[in-house]
Parts: C-alpha cells; sequence; structure tokens
C-alpha cells in the first residue's frame, strides 16, 4: 500500500501547486484547513517553502534553487535584500541576530521566519533577477551540484557548465518528473578535487578516460546509489559505464531519473531513497534496465577513473591539493577567485550585502557557493587581489581561518527544524572559538573537518568528517539534556568512508572535553604530516574511545536544558508566537 504522502502527490504536485500557494498567501495561512495543513506543507516543499517546527506556526523556511553553486550578478544582492525584508521573526538569534541567509551544502540558500502572505512578493523579487525555488524541496530532484568554479579552475579537467545547465533547464523543469519517490540528489565533478562529492548522490558522474577506436577520450564514469542519513550510509556504486560527451552524460542521468522515477519503491518512506533501490536491484540489474527501457547507444563500460586525484574532504595532505575551496587560487584565464570562510554557513543579510559590493568592486559580480556552505568570490585581476584581500569584511569572513572553523559545517538544528534533537549552529559557533582557544595543533594542520547534525537524517554530512557529530538527548544528574554522539575517520576522496561512534550520548557541556582530549592526542601521536583521517585510521578506533574521554571544563552550554521543549531555543518566554491569519507576527 502506498504511503499516505502518494496519494497527497497523486492529486497535486509540482507546477500546479504554486496557484495554491499564491491562493493560501493572499488569504493569509490560516485559511489552510487545519485537517489539510499536512498534505499541503507536503505539496508546498516543491516550491521550496517548508513550514517550521511545532511551536513556530505560520513560519516558513524557503530554500532557493540553482544549478552548481553559480549566482549571477545582483542575485546574491538581491536574497540578501530579501532576507534583511523578509526573513526576520519575533525573537532574534543571540549568536547571529535577525534576517540572515543560510548557506546549504547543496550549493544553495534558505531564509528563514518567511510569512506566507509574503511569498508572492518574494518570489517577484528573487524571480525579477533570475532566482528560483521551484524543486528547492520535496520529493523530486533538488539542487543539482558540482564543482563550484567550473569553467573558471585553472586545472579542472572538464568545464561541466554546459551539462549542469542542460540538467537544470530540461531534466529538473520538466513537470512530468517532479513527482519522484523521495528526493533525488544529481552531482556532476569535473576538477581534479572531487568537489561535486559525486560518491554521496543519488546519480554521480566522476572524470574518467578511456580508449575509444584509437583515441583516449575524456568523459565520466558513472555512480548511483550514494547517500547518508538514519544510519544508514552508503557510497555510490559504480554503474560500469563511460559517457564520453555531453549528449550522452545527460541521457544517461535522465535515464536512471526516469528509471528510478518508474520503478522505485513508493510504499515504505524509510526504505525508497535511490540508495536501498540500488541495494534491491544491483548495479549490472540496473545497467540493464537503462540499456533495454531509457538510453538509446550503446552503453561503454566504465573507463579510466581519476578519483586517486581526489583531495576534496579526502584527508589528504595539504600537498597534494585542495581539500576545499577556501583561499585564493588561480582561474583559468588569469585571474583569481578567492574563497571565504563563513562559520556555519550563515550570515547576516548586511553582510551578504557588502560581500555582493565586494564581487562587485573586485571582480565580475559573481559569486559561486560551495558544498561546504562557503561563498567564492570570483574574476578577481591581480591588481585587485591586495585591495580585496584588505577589505574590513574579509576579516570575519577570511580566505585564511583557525582550522577548527575551516573544517565545520552545521545543519539547521533545533532552531527550525521537527526532526532535529539540539540545537547546532549557535552550539557550533560556541564550540569553534573555545576549540580555537583551548586546543594547539601542530602547525601543518590547516582543517580538522567538524560536521554537526541535529539527529541521523545527517543533513550537516556528519558520517563525512573528520570528526561527525550527531543530536541526541541524555539524562544527566536527574535531567534530561541534549547530548551528541561522536564519530571519527569519516571523508570522501578516492575511498570514501563513513565515521565510527566512538562516543554515544555524551552530554553536550562535556563534548568540548572530549574532543580536546582526542585532538591532544592525535597531536601528540601523529607522524609527521599525518592527517586526522590518516592517523584515525593507523591508530584504530578502539584505541580512540579511551582517548575521546567526556569532561567538563569551562565550556558553559547555553542550550543544553531545551531538550526541545521550548517553541523556540532562544525565547525567554515559553508561550508560542505564530503568525496572525494575515501572516505578520502578533505584537
Amino acid at each position: 500500500m502506498a504511503h499516505k504522502k502518494e496519494a497527497y502527490k497523486e492529486e497535486m504536485y509540482g507546477d500546479a501547486v504554486r496557484e495554491k500557494i499564491l491562493e493560501f498567501a493572499e488569504d493569509g495561512w490560516e485559511s489552510i484547513p487545519e485537517d489539510e495543513r499536512e498534505e499541503w506543507f507536503t505539496r508546498f516543499k516543491f516550491w521550496g517553502i517548508f513550514h517550521q517546527r511545532t511551536g513556530q506556526e505560520g513560519y516558513f523556511m524557503m530554500r532557493l534553487t540553482n544549478a552548481d553553486g553559480r549566482l549571477k550578478p545582483d542575485q546574491l544582492r538581491t536574497i540578501a535584500e530579501v532576507a534583511r525584508d523578509y526573513a526576520r521573526g519575533p525573537v532574534s538569534n543571540p549568536e547571529f541576530g535577525n534576517g540572515w541567509i543560510d548557506l546549504t551544502t547543496r550549493q544553495s540558500v534558505q531564509l528563514h521566519w518567511i510569512r506566507l502572505s509574503d511569498v508572492p512578493e518574494i518570489w517577484e523579487t528573487l524571480e525579477s533577477v533570475g532566482v528560483s525555488t521551484r524543486s528547492a524541496g520535496g520529493d523530486t530532484m533538488r539542487n543539482i551540484v558540482g564543482c563550484p568554479v567550473a569553467g573558471k579552475d585553472a586545472g579542472e579537467l572538464v568545464d561541466t557548465t554546459p551539462l549542469l545547465d542542460r540538467f537544470q533547464e530540461e531534466l529538473r523543469d520538466d513537470d512530468a518528473l517532479a513527482n519522484m519517490p523521495r528526493k533525488f540528489n544529481i552531482s556532476v565533478t569535473g576538477c581534479h578535487e572531487g568537489c561535486a562529492q559525486d560518491s554521496i548522490n543519488d546519480v554521480g558522474l566522476e572524470p574518467a578516460r578511456k580508449d575509444v577506436e584509437g583515441e583516449t577520450v575524456l568523459g565520466y564514469n558513472v555512480r548511483v546509489g550514494g547517500g547518508l542519513g538514519s544510519r544508514e550510509p552508503r557510497v555510490a556504486r559504480p554503474l560500469d559505464v563511460f559517457v564520453a560527451d555531453e549528449d550522452e552524460a545527460y541521457e544517461v542521468v535522465s535515464g536512471f531519473v526516469r528509471l528510478y522515477h518508474d520503478h522505485g519503491d513508493r510504499d515504505v518512506r524509510s526504505k525508497n531513497r535511490a540508495r536501498f533501490f540500488v541495494d534491491d536491484r544491483g548495479p549490472a540489474e540496473i545497467r540493464d534496465l537503462l540499456q533495454a527501457e531509457y538510453v538509446d547507444f550503446e552503453l561503454e563500460r566504465a573507463g579510466e577513473s581519476l578519483r586517486e586525484e581526489y583531495t576534496y574532504n579526502a584527508g589528504r595532505s595539504p600537498d597534494e591539493g585542495k581539500a576545499d575551496h577556501v583561499g585564493v587560487h588561480d582561474q583559468n584565464d588569469g585571474r583569481n577567485y578567492v574563497g571565504l570562510s563563513v562559520p556555519v554557513g550563515r550570515m547576516p543579510a548586511r553582510d551578504a550585502i557588502a560581500l555582493a559590493d565586494l564581487a562587485d568592486a573586485y571582480g565580475s559580480g559573481e559569486v559561486r557557493l560551495t558544498r561546504r556552505q562557503n561563498p567564492i568570490v570570483v574574476d578577481v585581476p591581480d591588481d585587485e587581489l591586495d585591495a580585496l584581500l584588505s577589505e574590513p569584511l574579509l576579516e570575519t569572513y577570511t580566505p585564511e581561518p583557525t582550522p577548527f572553523t575551516r573544517g565545520a559545517m552545521a545543519c539547521t538544528g533545533t532552531e527550525f527544524c521537527s526532526l532535529a534533537l539540539t540545537e547546532t549552529k549557535a552550539r557550533t559557533a560556541l564550540l569553534l572559538r573555545w576549540l580555537t582557544e583551548n586546543v594547539n595543533l601542530p602547525d601543518d594542520v590547516e582543517t580538522i573537518k567538524i560536521h554537526y547534525s541535529g539527529c541521523t537524517a545527517d543533513c550537516g554530512q556528519a558520517n563525512t568528517a573528520d570528526i561527525g557529530l550527531f543530536g541526541m538527548r541524555a539524562r544527566k544528574d536527574g535531567q534530561m539534556v541534549e547530548a551528541l554522539d561522536i564519530g571519527v575517520g569519516g571523508g570522501v576522496g578516492e575511498d570514501p568512508s563513513f565515521v565510527e561512534w566512538v562516543r554515544q550520548r555524551v552530554p553536550a557541556d562535556e563534548v568540548p572535553g572530549a574532543l580536546r582530549n582526542l585532538l591532544e592526542a592525535f597531536a601528540a601521536h601523529r607522524e609527521d604530516g599525518q592527517t586526522f583521517r590518516e592517523w584515525v585510521d593507523a591508530f584504530g578506533t578502539e584505541s580512540i574511545v579511551e582517548l575521546a574521554e567526556p569532561e567538563e571544563t569551562d565550556y558553559r552550554d547555553p542550550y543544553m536544558y531545551d531538550a526541545k521543549q521550548a517553541w523556540y531555543p532562544f525565547a525567554d518566554d515559553e508561550e508560542v508566537s505564530p503568525a496572525d491569519a494575515t501572516g505578520t507576527a502578533d505584537d
């Protein structure tokens, strides 16, 4: 029997939902019948409109979409102005204030505290500069990820921009494919670093070469069935297919999308992600189905993989290549791109506007977004570089961050998400400062990747971190508190691996002490030049369990006693502060 959400989508989904959102916006969110809200909120997600957690009735998160994290001139500024004018809640976040943007792990942007009545004006403003929310959420093809400096990077293997644009304009815009069994992620890598992280996507293209009719051809190998979450992560499996050009690549990826659309399990939502579909069918059967029913040319067997060159979040030495896009790097036209570090991916609207101004003043105005929740200013000439690096804004969002800030990522957490068990972003900001002040790392360690997910859905990609954190709950001194599981040794790259969990349900105020103990042991016992991931592999997780001893310190966690009881973790009162029927905040 199909899940009830399939019935909601069968009745209405995709492009048709937009008109209903506009109708409800005109009448106010309370015009949505209470007994129908679950089904309408399910449909709204296709248009990037997510109702926030219980207790925040009438407020929505808005997710934007693009291809490959590319924001054209004026797009970042317009997004930031929308955040400044509309993304303002009844209570200020103590760490970040009010009116800000969240940069996501899929190279896009999220806005919070959006009122439904403001959605038509927001859409009109965003769409006037080419920014859309279509297909940003729900059971559909999500934001397509790729190399954020595609077409720019001096060392890229192939410019993936035309292919990514085609996926965006032809595949994702096809309303007949709007209703997928579950959300579906597409990744295209065209660089040496592997920064599109093909191994954790439902379908991914990775650079490869193959001798075809006596000529060495550069193209892609295809992987399927990767993903994180529910403590059942999977590395995408090789499909044993090589595609030599844009047309072949498009046909194979669109073929797998249609195959999963037609044959994916729509009955049990916990088991109907593409990674489980690949578990059940196996790559060989999927390849045969593609050939028989979805692809019109003869599939070539896989070529020589270039994965051994992957360095992005791969736990390799900085001497071997870029682990991220932070810093100053060469473009293929003699100019430079400058990757900035945004702590936990959250930027106040005024700072995002200032960043757009800097991109205009020193570059082409274009800004790129990475999978590590950071922005990149592109097209900076050599003679403008020093002036850009001297700008005051870059003291906050520096291209030379501390190892902890550089490696940090965090999901939304209980601030807005109904699935999360703990607060994430403000806590991570405090944790980064404490670690920077209290832990000394060897000089050659550029980054320690700490990823924090508020629950096991793993939107913060904790499974792929040097140190992964999952939000949990535990009892301490007779009280329910926010707690974290601690894992070590994850990463992507040539040989992706997921963290091994070494501590469970550690009270939040004891986590910094546990991390300090672990990192001091790493600094004391590592070989010269050894990265954290290499050290974990060599040292062994059984020994690390003893080293990561939880400990109370002078760190004070202001959120550990919320345990998801309050309507907003940062509110002084315990009363819900909903939007009223017209979509404006109650005073």
